[in-house]
């Protein structure tokens, strides 16, 4: 970080700084204003910004605006003037790394540089860490650490050169594509097609075509000969999303389709070959549709003859952490923000929630909070409300419409003992204190409510 942009519309202040810099061996180049400042990127591309913040035309408050749109990497700090205080403290919350007051020692200026750039080397040390982390517990495009998801992927080895078919259960958002896709990436079908289709969200009368195409003339819209997404997928796979809505007449052709390798477009006559592996998926219990005559068993059985089952992220809470930190850093690419990270009550309240909507409710409740944040941390105000309550035992006792006093002092004490254990970081003797119990009621209480240390 040695490249130093001076932006300040006196010249001898600009002088002085670019003086005083390359005493201590900055490069330096100078702007007399925000928008000089901005033509300098391009050529310069500085690792510092150092400007007033009281301009001229553009100041430093617009430039600081303008900076983040362009989303340039370069750490802003402000110099403000005796009265302009306010505005440095609303830059810093804008963005700006630290502000330098008017008139200034020399040694302030250098040493905000020197804590700036001591600030982006851990920066891109941490950065450098997750990315490491993120690669150690990446298998294709599925981040997971836990034994659950370590064993799937195991299996997703051991599996992946073989045509069987392959039968991937779990709730919505769990990533049953992901596994799919997984599957066909590390198998000798890779370079050919991976087709999709949700068997669900496609209507009965146009499933059939969809799946196996059509003959011109086979039915009113039949304009011309089309292939099917089996023919689609020759030489791939295929993936069934939701075969447990397949209607029971495309069962008995699916049936055929698996035992044959041949397919019979509507309104055709002959029936063509075909190559592909088939990967199912649902989230239904498909045993019990079995029973209850919803789903063919002689199908069933031949899609059943190799299992997946994707855990809900609930029962795998070591994955959490990692995705909430994925999420935060492809939405800060995607989106344009820049999101240094999140609270400590937030980071909690996403770790213990239930997540009924798995990997995707996460996904999007991220999104959502870096998108309503006023700042580059996230806090619980940005957290859909539905997060918020869940953790909330007197609200859900009281929502309930619970009247037992037992139950809700119950419910207010686990709240005051988190509360305390986190105030003194895990420390139970002077939480204790807090609370006014003795040490031995609290580990009876932390015990009885199963709270871990925070």
């Amino acid at each position: 970080m040695r490249r130093v942009l001076v932006v300040d519309d006196e010249e001898n202040i600009r002088l002085v700084l670019r003086t005083l810099l390359k005493k201590h061996g900055y490069d330096v180049e100078l702007a007399d204003g925000g928008e000089t400042a901005l033509k300098a990127l391009d050529s310069f591309d500085p690792d510092v910004i150092l400007t007033d913040v009281r301009m001229p035309r553009m100041g430093g408050l617009d430039l600081l605006a303008t900076l983040k749109a362009k989303q340039h990497p370069a750490t802003v700090i402000v110099m403000s003037a005796y009265g302009n205080v306010d505005l440095a403290i609303e830059a810093i919350k804008a963005g700006a790394y630290d502000y330098v007051s008017k008139p200034f020692k020399p040694d302030e200026i250098v040493l905000a540089l020197r804590k700036a750039e001591e600030r982006e080397t851990l920066r891109r040390e941490n950065r450098a860490l997750r990315e490491q982390i993120q690669k150690d517990n990446q298998f294709e495009s599925i981040l997971a650490k836990s034994k659950e998801m370590l064993e799937i992927f195991r299996t997703i080895a051991k599996i992946a050169d073989f045509k069987t078919t392959v039968l991937v259960t779990g709730e919505s958002g769990t990533g049953k594509e992901l596994v799919a896709r997984a599957i066909h990436s590390r198998s000798p079908r890779k370079a050919l097609p991976f087709v999709a289709i949700n068997c669900g969200a496609i209507p009965e009368n146009l499933l059939e075509s969809e799946l196996f195409g059509h003959k011109k003339g086979a039915f009113t819209d039949a304009s011309s000969d089309r292939r099917g997404l089996f023919e689609e997928a020759t030489g791939g796979t295929l993936f069934l999303d939701e075969i447990g809505e397949l209607p029971q007449n495309l069962q008995v052709k699916l049936l055929r389709v698996l035992q044959e390798e041949t397919i019979r477009r509507v309104g055709e006559s002959k029936d063509v070959k075909v190559d592909v592996r088939i990967i199912a998926a649902t989230h239904r219990d498909l045993t019990a549709d079995v029973k209850a005559g919803r789903f063919r068993e002689d199908l069933f059985y031949r899609i059943h003859v190799l299992s997946i089952h994707i855990p809900p992220l609930r029962d795998r809470r070591e994955d959490v952490n990692l995705l909430i930190d994925h999420f935060v850093t492809r939405n800060n690419a995607r989106l344009g923000t820049n999101i240094r990270g999140m609270s400590p009550e937030v980071r909690r309240l996403l770790l213990e929630y239930a997540w009924p909507g798995n990997v995707r409710e996460l996904e999007n409740t991220i999104e959502r909070a870096m998108v309503l944040a006023d700042s580059d941390i996230i806090q619980d105000g940005d957290l859909p409300e539905r997060i918020r309550d869940a953790l909330d035992p007197v609200g859900v006792q009281l929502a309930s419409g619970e009247l037992s006093i037992k139950k809700t002092t119950a419910a207010i004490e686990q709240i005051l003992i988190r509360r305390a254990l986190q105030k003194t970081k895990g420390n139970r003797t002077r939480a204790a204190d807090l609370l006014e119990i003795s040490h031995r009621a609290l580990l009876y209480k932390i015990k009885d409510y199963l709270i871990t240390d925070l």
